[in-house]
C-alpha cells in the first residue's frame, strides 16, 4: 500500500522557498519524464503487436480471414475494458503506483510468452493466445499512468502548476502517437523483412525497460494517492441510505447536513479532500440527513453518509451526459479504420512505381497529432488564455466541444471527397490495376486532408476527456473516472457497427444494393457521410445543453 508524501506548505525566508519551489519543480519535470518516456515504450511494443496481429493469426496459426478478424476484434474488446479493472485495483486497495508496478510486470510476462510462442520450437496456439491477452491486461494502464502523472502537480498550492498539469495530459496523449508510429511501421516492417521472432522480441525487450524506467524514477514521483476503499461500495451506501429515508425531508441549510469534523480540508475518505454541496440530485441529500435515530445509535455508512460521500455519487452522475457525448464523437472517429479505408480502396494508389495501401494514410492521422499538440500547448493555449483570461486557454468543456466541431468539419470532408470520386467515376470510369482491382483516376492522397482534421479533432477532444475526468472526478476516484474515455471509445466502436449494419438493413430493403455495397462505385457512400454529419452536429446540441447544466467540481476549502 502506498503512503501519501505531504510536502512542506512552510516558509523560512524567501531564498529558500524559491530555492525549495525550483527542487520540487525539477523533481516533477523529471518524474514525469519517466512516466511519458515508459508510455511511449508501452505503446510502441503495444502497437507492434496489434497492428499486424491479423496476419500472425492467418500466416503461422492458419486462422481463416473471418476467425482471425474476429479473434483480434474480441482481444481489443478485451483490452478496452481492462483499463477499468486496473483503475479500479488502483482506487480501491493498491493505489496508483502499485497498480503501475504490477500491471507492467504482468506486459511483460505476456510479451515474453508471445515472442516465445512465436519460436518454431515452441510455435502454439494456446500458448500465443494465454500471451495475447496477459499483454490486454497488463498493457490496461493508460487511466492510471495519466493519473498517475498528473497527481504530481500540486495545483492546490501553486497556480503555475495547474498549467503544467494541462500540458502534462497534452504530451502524455503525444507519446500514445508516437509509439504508434513507431509500433505501426518500423516494427511491421521488422516483422515482414526480419520474422516474427524478432519482430515480436523487440515488443518484449520495451516492455522490460518500460519497467524499468519506472522504477528507475520511484524517488522523482512527489504525490502517491492513498487507495481509498472501494467506490462501488461507498456508492452503494449512499443509494440505500437515501432509499431508507426517503420520507425524510433533507435540510435546506447544506450545514446541516452530515460531515467529518476537522479544519485539515479532509473528509473520511482515505486521501480524500471535502467536497462542497452542490443542490443538483437533491434526492440524495437525504443519505447525509440526520435524523433522531441516526443520533441515538452509533452511525452506520448504509443509514447516514458524509455530504463528500453524496457529493462523490452526484460528480459521477454529472459526469455520464458528458461521457455519453463522447460515444457518438468515437464512433465517427472510427471511420478512420473502416469507411474511409472502404473509400481509399477505390482510389489511384500509384506514387510512381510504389503503391500506397489505403490503411497506411492513418498516418496522417497520427502526424497531424504530433504536428497539433504542440501547437496546441506553446500557440493556441497561450493566445486563448490573453482572450479568456482562463489558466488553461479553454475549459474543460470548451475544449471538448471544439472537437466536436472539427470532427463534423471531418465527415462532411470525406462526404465531398465522395461526391467528387463518384462524379469522376461517372465522367471517366474505372482502370484495372496490376492487382486485378478496378481504381478510380482520383490520386488516393485526396484523402489526407480529411485525416489531418481527425487529428486535429483528436487532440481537442480525446485529450480533453482525459484531462476532464481526471480534474472532475473525486480524489478517491480519478483512476475509475479517468477510465471512463477509454470506455467510450470501445462503445464507440460497437455503436459505429450498430450503426452500420442497421444503415445497411434499412438501404437493402427490396433487393437494393444500399448505401454501403461491395462496390461502392455503385451507390451512395456519401449519404452514410452525410448521416454521421448529422449525428455529429445533434450530438453537439446535446453536449451544449449537457455543458451549460454541468457543475464544476468544488472542495470544500
Amino acid at each position: 500500500m502506498e503512503a501519501v508524501q505531504v510536502e512542506s506548505k512552510g516558509s523560512h525566508g524567501g531564498d529558500e522557498t524559491s530555492s525549495s519551489k525550483k527542487k520540487k519543480d525539477r523533481r516533477s519535470s523529471w518524474g514525469c519524464a519517466f512516466l511519458l518516456v515508459n508510455n511511449c515504450f508501452q505503446y510502441t511494443a503495444y502497437f507492434g503487436v496489434s497492428t499486424n496481429l491479423v496476419n500472425y493469426l492467418k500466416v503461422q496459426l492458419h486462422s481463416g480471414s473471418k476467425a482471425a478478424a474476429n479473434s483480434v476484434t474480441n482481444w481489443q474488446g478485451t483490452a478496452s475494458i481492462t483499463p477499468l479493472a486496473a483503475a479500479f485495483l488502483a482506487d480501491s486497495f493498491l493505489g496508483r503506483y502499485w497498480t503501475i508496478t504490477v500491471f507492467l510486470l504482468i506486459s511483460v510476462a505476456g510479451y515474453g510468452v508471445v515472442t516465445a510462442s512465436a519460436s518454431a520450437a515452441l510455435e502454439s496456439a494456446v500458448l500465443f493466445y494465454a500471451g495475447l491477452y496477459l499483454v490486454a491486461l497488463g498493457g490496461a494502464l493508460q487511466p492510471v499512468l495519466s493519473s498517475f502523472g498528473a497527481d504530481q502537480f500540486d495545483v492546490e498550492a501553486d497556480e503555475e502548476e495547474r498549467g503544467r498539469q494541462s500540458s502534462f495530459f497534452n504530451w502524455f496523449y503525444l507519446t500514445i502517437n508516437v509509439g504508434s508510429l513507431v509500433g505501426g511501421t518500423v516494427l511491421v516492417w521488422v516483422q515482414s523483412a526480419h520474422g516474427w521472432r524478432l519482430g515480436y522480441g523487440i515488443p518484449a525487450l520495451l516492455s522490460v525497460v518500460a519497467v524499468a524506467l519506472f522504477l528507475a524514477g520511484t524517488g522523482a514521483y512527489r504525490s502517491h494517492q492513498p487507495p481509498g476503499g472501494s467506490p462501488l461500495t461507498r456508492i452503494a451506501q449512499v443509494v440505500v441510505a437515501a432509499a431508507r429515508k426517503c420520507d425524510v425531508e433533507a435540510p435546506t441549510d447544506a450545514a446541516l447536513l452530515h460531515e467529518l469534523d476537522g479544519d485539515d480540508g479532509m473528509s473520511a475518505i482515505l486521501g480524500s479532500r471535502r467536497l462542497a454541496h452542490t443542490d443538483q440530485f437533491r434526492f440524495l441529500d437525504k443519505a447525509a440527513a440526520e435524523t433522531a435515530d441516526d443520533k441515538a445509535r452509533p452511525a452506520s455508512p448504509w443509514r447516514l453518509c458524509t455530504v463528500t460521500q453524496v457529493e462523490e455519487l452526484k460528480c459521477v452522475l454529472r459526469l455520464l451526459p458528458v461521457w455519453a457525448c463522447g460515444i457518438i464523437f468515437a464512433a465517427a472517429y472510427t471511420q478512420m479504420t473502416t469507411t474511409f479505408i472502404l473509400q481509399g480502396d477505390t482510389l489511384d494508389p500509384r506514387v510512381g512505381s510504389f503503391r500506397v495501401p489505403p490503411a497506411v494514410l492513418t498516418v496522417f492521422d497520427t502526424l497531424s497529432v504530433m504536428l497539433w499538440v504542440p501547437l496546441y500547448d506553446r500557440a493556441v493555449v497561450p493566445l486563448a488564455r490573453r482572450l479568456t483570461g482562463h489558466h488553461r486557454g479553454f475549459t474543460q468543456l470548451a475544449r471538448m466541444g471544439v472537437g466536436f466541431v472539427i470532427l463534423t468539419v471531418a465527415m462532411l470532408a470525406a462526404g465531398t471527397l465522395e461526391v467528387a470520386r463518384r462524379r469522376v467515376v461517372t465522367r471517366h470510369g474505372t482502370y484495372t490495376g496490376e492487382d486485378g482491382a478496378g481504381y478510380v483516376p482520383m490520386s488516393i492522397f485526396w484523402q489526407v486532408p480529411q485525416y489531418v482534421v481527425v487529428g486535429a479533432a483528436e487532440v481537442f477532444t480525446f485529450i480533453g476527456q482525459m484531462e476532464f475526468f481526471y480534474d472532475q472526478a473525486p480524489d478517491a476516484m480519478r483512476s475509475v473516472c479517468s477510465g471512463l474515455s477509454s470506455a467510450a471509445f470501445a462503445l464507440g466502436n460497437y455503436a459505429s457497427s450498430a450503426l452500420v449494419a442497421v444503415v445497411v438493413r434499412a438501404t437493402t430493403r427490396g433487393g437494393r444494393p444500399g448505401w454501403i455495397p461491395d462496390d461502392i462505385n455503385d451507390r451512395h457512400l456519401d449519404y452514410f457521410f452525410w448521416l454521421l454529419a448529422m449525428l455529429c452536429i445533434g450530438n453537439f446540441g446535446a453536449y451544449l445543453l449537457v455543458a451549460r447544466w454541468y457543475i464544476y467540481k468544488k472542495t470544500a476549502d
